[in-house]
């Protein structure tokens, strides 16, 4: 066989494994990330993480061991409206962000999250969820609070393409006592660089002597010939039996799914869900506090 040949044959036979490899190191490239505030941006030596969070916390510092400490935020609005939400602390100290790259409008920008710990007055937390553009000097386009809980974070993957040029944020806040797990899952688009609200889901876990009962929350992007693909919501609710014996039988081991489909109204360029499933978990699930 002539080299030519033999390298083409070679090449053919390799393509789909290299093109695997390619879209795997590409998806990880996008998936969330826990950079250390010093580091550098990828690909950029003049810009780090702490210069991007300084634009929200002005007088961010490094602090003892490795972690970085500041005072209050800049003004934001909360995601969930003037209603919602607290103050921020007066003092923050971490160690890094997590930040996710996204799409929006065909543009590349950055999200970073910073949880800034407790608010002094509600029971939430306080979370700057920043979107910022760094193609060329780094802007920041919006911030806002997303704390609805002690602690936030973006809940796996962190976004889902609602088309070929637009990520939707996902992001959870969540806190637990001895046997129940609070979680509240945000679904969060940008419409022109800003932060809007689609809805949040409620959901609780729970774990006893005899029994465990988990909700958990997926998304899935639906084609559906409109500007956005339609948003399916699904929560999986499984009881299971712990095989423990405390004195009390356990509930028949189940699983049911509650799902809800978000579609993107033209005239009110806003989603809108099919049904109030979620309003009925919730409910539900405030019965078993």
């Amino acid at each position: 066989m002539k080299p030519i040949l033999l390298r083409f044959v070679l090449v053919m036979i390799l393509l789909p494994f290299l093109s695997a490899a390619a879209g795997a190191e590409a998806a990880g490239a996008k998936a969330v990330s826990f950079p250390t505030l010093e580091s550098a941006l990828p690909g950029r030596s003049d810009v780090t993480y702490l210069d991007l969070a300084r634009m929200v916390i002005p007088d961010l510092a490094a602090d003892t061991g490795g972690t970085f400490k500041g005072g209050l935020p800049i003004e934001m609005r909360h995601v969930g409206g003037p209603d919602s939400g607290g103050s921020p602390p007066e003092t923050s100290s971490f160690a890094n962000a997590e930040v996710l790259p996204i799409r929006v409008g065909g543009r590349d920008r950055l999200a970073m999250l910073l949880d800034l710990g407790d608010s002094p007055d509600s029971a939430e937390g306080y979370a700057v969820l920043a979107l910022y553009d760094i193609t060329a000097k780094p802007k920041l386009l919006d911030k806002a609070n997303v704390a609805v809980d002690r602690n936030t974070y973006f809940q796996k993957p962190g976004k889902l393409a609602i088309g070929a040029n637009d990520d939707i944020l996902t992001i959870e806040s969540s806190h637990s006592n001895s046997n129940q797990n609070y979680m509240i899952a945000s679904m969060i688009m940008i419409a022109s660089d800003k932060f809007e609200l689609i809805d949040m889901i409620y959901m609780l876990d729970e774990h006893v002597c005899e029994y465990s009962r988990t909700q958990d929350v997926t998304f899935e992007a639906i084609a559906e010939g409109r500007p956005h693909a339609a948003i399916k919501a699904t929560v999986t609710d499984t009881t299971g039996p712990t095989g423990d014996s405390c004195g009390e039988a356990p509930p028949k081991a189940a699983s049911h799914r509650i799902s809800v489909t978000y579609h993107w109204n033209r005239k009110r360029s806003r989603y809108v869900k099919d049904s109030k499933a979620f309003e009925r978990l919730s409910a539900e699930n405030a019965k078993r506090f």
